[in-house]
């Protein structure tokens, strides 16, 4: 604490703690006048020296010089633990000894220069010493503070670790900050929630002045109130405030202690991130696995109707309506196998297992299989293939593959003008290879071209257009992606719309 002189003095904490808390007790006379004993201690001691000099150096003989230099070493050492007003006393003591016993005349107070001399010597040496005295325990007093913030923070970063996430985080980190800094009040500002969690008696508008630290991006302290609000930073970017109340920490503590705050709270946001993408990848297994296990099922009673009712459309003898009646189901039939073979597709692709067997294959001749895949002649020679005269084969799973193309041909089949032809063309960019189908007709709004690689999504222009279950276009892009490749769809004005793969190249793998 600083004493009466201004010097900092270290007080025994049973003197402090009896004048600070026991000024009610039945022995707070004592302890005050004990607390002044203490102040006093060095003026005393230098006392009872600058007797016992004087009396040794005049029994001895010694010189004016010899004595002087005893008397100079005891104002240093008042200066040094008492401060420069005791300093001062002990100054005017020695140089009045020094004139009465060893200026002449002797035994008298007659002036003379050496006394003025000594006396200003002694008064200098107290002024520096005490000044110096007072700097460096001040800068011991700040380096204590410093380590006590440090060891603080190191047991409030330590202990935020261990906090349990599942919980309420926001009021476990403020009332784990006002233990280890023996706190008045903590209130935490979480903007993302907007939600302020807060543990004792806050000052009136604490929580008006935490937002404010937010909002404005900037620090400030309350010395009437003893209370600092800071703003949460990730790097440049601010995610709530914190306030401190009643507290004697410095800027440097409570900015630490700050991003420390910032930094918990987005650990948690991480753990939940990743606790929920835990939980989204198991259904999508569990997902997965109900899609396989349905499309197998469908795919036996499908392969059996389908044989029943083409084999009696090959033995003949029907009516007209009996034939029409087996040609529809034998249709519905065939439309249901395509769709349990794209459950079984999605569920392959949704496999964690799962991994494309990759081999150098030109996209022209995938492109032709999946062409004679199409059902009508007559939609085969709707399509114009444009190949290069110098084609570069793409690094790609053959079967995965023509199962992409073939739902984008059949795409560019069922969603245009009907007899409109459809051009195909390849192109070589970079280390890829860009397959291009455009078609004339529907024409794809800007905000739908991504939402239609969604699983079971479908336009809103194309929910009249012909049946469809939204999973084709998610396939592809599935599919594409497990290739390091891409998919996209553009619209071509007044035109239709045009879906494009792309593929490393071969060379480039």
């Amino acid at each position: 604490m600083l004493g009466l002189n201004g010097a900092a003095l270290s007080l025994p904490r049973e003197s402090l703690t009896n004048v600070t808390h026991s000024a009610t007790g039945p022995h707070w006379v004592s302890s005050l006048l004990r607390a002044k004993l203490v102040l006093a201690a060095p003026s005393g001691f230098s006392l009872a020296g600058l007797i016992a000099c004087t009396w040794l150096s005049f029994h001895f003989g010694q010189s004016f010089a010899f004595t002087g230099f005893l008397y100079l070493v005891l104002v240093v050492l008042t200066a040094l633990y008492g401060g420069f007003w005791q300093a001062t006393v002990i100054s005017i003591a020695a140089a009045a000894c020094l004139n009465y016993f060893f200026v002449p005349p002797i035994f008298s107070f007659a002036n003379s220069p050496a006394n003025w001399v000594a006396l200003g010597a002694f008064e200098f040496t107290a002024l520096v010493i005490s000044r110096l005295s007072l700097r460096a325990q001040m800068q011991a007093a700040e380096a204590i503070a410093g380590r006590c913030s440090t060891e603080r923070l190191y047991e409030a970063s330590r202990r935020i670790l261990l906090l349990d996430s599942s919980g309420d985080f926001g009021n476990q980190i403020t009332s784990l900050i006002r233990e280890i800094f023996e706190l008045k009040a903590v209130q935490l500002f979480d903007a993302l929630p907007a939600t302020t969690y807060q543990i004792g008696a806050s000052p009136v508008g604490a929580e008006h002045l935490t937002r404010d630290a937010y909002f404005l991006g900037a620090d400030c302290f309350d010395p009437e109130t003893r209370s600092w609000y800071c703003v949460l930073r990730l790097g440049a970017r601010p995610v709530g405030g914190l306030a401190l109340h009643g507290t004697g920490i410095n800027k440097l503590g409570a900015t630490a202690l700050a991003s420390l705050c910032a930094i918990a709270l987005e650990r948690l946001r991480a753990l939940q991130r990743e606790s929920h993408a835990q939980a989204a990848r198991e259904a999508e297994q569990l997902r997965a696995a109900v899609l396989d296990a349905l499309a197998h099922q469908f795919k036996t009673p499908l392969a059996i109707a389908r044989t029943a009712s083409s084999g009696l459309l090959a033995i003949g003898g029907l009516s007209e309506l009996q034939t029409d009646l087996v040609t529809s189901i034998d249709q519905q039939a065939t439309k249901l196998e395509h769709l349990a073979s794209r459950l079984l597709t999605a569920a392959r692709l949704e496999a964690v297992e799962f991994e494309p067997q990759r081999e150098a294959v030109l996209f022209s001749r995938l492109l032709r299989l999946a062409i004679q895949k199409l059902d009508q002649e007559v939609d085969r020679d709707r399509f114009h293939v444009s190949v290069p005269s110098r084609e570069v084969p793409v690094f790609a799973d053959r079967e995965l593959i023509v199962t992409s193309i073939v739902q984008l041909v059949n795409n560019a089949v069922q969603y245009s003008e009907p007899g409109s032809p459809v051009d195909v063309a390849f192109a070589v960019k970079s280390d890829r290879v860009v397959l291009k189908v455009l078609s004339r007709g529907l024409v794809v709004k800007a905000d739908e071209r991504e939402r239609i690689f969604e699983r079971f999504y479908r336009a809103p222009e194309i929910q009249h257009g012909p049946a469809g279950t939204g999973l084709g276009l998610s396939i592809v892009k599935k599919i594409v992606e497990a290739h390091h490749g891409s998919v996209w769809a553009e619209g071509h004005e007044d035109y239709g719309t045009s879906f494009s793969i792309s593929l490393p190249a071969a060379i480039a793998a």
